[in-house]
């Protein structure tokens, strides 16, 4: 253990949550020493696991999403659908587990294979270093957690630092009341600089996940020597609005979506280009949407945006529109610090693609409307980024649908749909910025293995 502890506080009112410890790499190695040493579970073990912790997380999933608001302030009722997905990712964790197999080789095929069987096996990777972001502290450990636990891959958990707690309550019910043995699962507190990059580095860590910025992400990458790496970045989420497509339903989905969580998830959408005919009346639709939200206290049932992580990060969101306002872009709601310190949902109009909201990720409670003219223009528009995790397009013509899939150069691409949508069995990740592979129990369980052939000479 360590003296040296971590303050756990409420983003929206500093009040303290819980106290973690700050760890160091010195503990980094004996986790790592301690998961390298576990024994591999037999998978219909690990599937008994899992689903225990699919079944416990719907039984205590209030619980779970009072924990979540708390550090995170995150709206309780977006809490708990959270909660509910980190259930179902169990579950199809489960699947996985008792699926998990190799496939027959036809070696015989040739006549030097003559008189043998070839199969191939699928066996853990090994010890996974796990570091997980603030914004989904249950489902986003759960997609790592859950696909090591199918693959029978020991893991040395990191969190992020603003909110460990759900993490550590987390593996407490793993191990506690799932019957995952302890050398399974270890969870280190602590700094990026200190406890993350030790995981980075430490030469027996065979798979490194990491969930986060892009900056940090591709860093990581480079140090991490040997070992795989799966990356899963951010993205300045897209959504195009043909006006032969459901606007008034669009607009809607984009003020449900664009600020939950006041916009802190890497498919939070970003930017909307919407079709020049109707982006007026598309706009006021919107912004009539976006004031209904309501503001305040994470714990508040009738709450629908909350305060960000930390108030740097709703500093950094307010200068950026306010340049965006300086070069053009016009507040149409929102735009403003309350008396509360919450900034509040924030609809830009008259957004160009070199202004920061357009550019970069946000990652704050604000959408950006820009208007287009021909479909070959909207197209290029969306396509017009370094990112590649999701996009969206509403349209009523399949022919418009099947080219923007063709087109866009997104991970994933969702017609008559917000870009923020996402099942959590599907296979999930980017291109290009966005990330090099595929989240979703199934991607990962494979990703979490390696294959092994087996000759069998008779």
């Amino acid at each position: 253990m360590t003296g040296d502890q971590i303050v756990v506080r409420s983003p929206y009112d500093g009040a303290e949550v819980g106290r973690v410890p700050k760890c160091s790499s010195a503990h980094v190695d004996r986790a790592v020493a301690a998961a390298a040493g576990a024994t591999t579970l037999p998978p219909w073990r690990r599937a008994e696991i899992l689903d225990t912790a699919a079944r416990l997380l719907a039984e205590r999933a209030e619980d779970f999403a009072r924990t979540i608001a708390l550090e995170s302030a995150k709206p309780l009722k977006t809490a708990r659908v959270e909660a509910s997905r980190a259930a179902s990712t169990f579950t199809f964790a489960a699947v996985e587990a008792r699926r998990l197999t190799g496939d027959m080789v036809p070696i015989d095929a040739t006549q030097i294979g003559e008189g043998r069987l070839a199969f191939t096996l699928r066996v853990p990777i090994g010890v996974v270093g796990a570091i997980s972001p603030f914004n989904f502290p249950l489902n986003l450990v759960a997609h790592k957690l859950a696909p090591a636990i199918a693959a029978g891959c020991p893991v040395v958990l990191k969190p992020a630092s603003q909110t460990p707690l759900t993490a550590i309550a987390l593996a407490r019910l793993l191990v506690d009341d799932c019957g995952l043995p302890a050398d399974h699962l270890h969870v280190v507190t602590g700094s990026g600089g200190d406890v993350g990059e030790a995981l980075v580095r430490h030469p027996d860590v065979a798979y490194l996940t990491f969930t986060g910025s892009g900056e940090v992400g591709w860093a990581i990458k480079e140090r991490a020597g040997r070992k795989k790496v799966a990356l899963e970045l951010g993205n300045n989420s897209p959504v195009v609005i043909e006006a032969d497509g459901d606007w008034q339903a669009a607009a809607k989905a984009v003020a449900a979506t664009g600020f939950a969580h006041a916009g802190q998830s890497c498919v939070s959408v970003q930017r909307v280009l919407v079709q020049e005919d109707v982006a007026k009346q598309f706009t006021a639709t919107l912004a009539a949407h976006v004031e209904q939200l309501v503001v305040g206290d994470p714990l508040d049932e009738d709450t629908d945006v909350s305060a960000l992580i930390s108030t740097d990060d709703r500093d950094r969101v307010v200068a950026w529109i306010e340049e965006a306002v300086e070069a053009g872009a016009r507040v149409v709601t929102g735009g403003r610090v309350g008396d509360d310190g919450l900034l509040r949902p924030t609809v830009l109009a008259d957004v160009t693609p070199d202004m920061r909201v357009s550019r970069e990720e946000v990652f704050g409670p604000v959408v950006a409307v820009q208007a287009y003219g021909s479909i070959d223009e909207g197209l290029q528009l969306a396509d017009d980024t370094r990112y590649g995790l999701q996009a969206g397009i509403y349209t009523s013509s399949l022919a418009t649908a099947l080219r923007a899939a063709r087109e866009l150069h997104f991970g994933t691409v969702l017609v008559n749909e917000v870009p923020t949508w996402r099942a959590d069995q599907m296979p999930y990740g980017g291109v290009r910025s966005s990330g090099n592979t595929k989240e979703g129990p199934a991607a990962a369980v494979r990703e979490m293995t390696e294959e092994r052939l087996v000759v069998i000479t008779a």
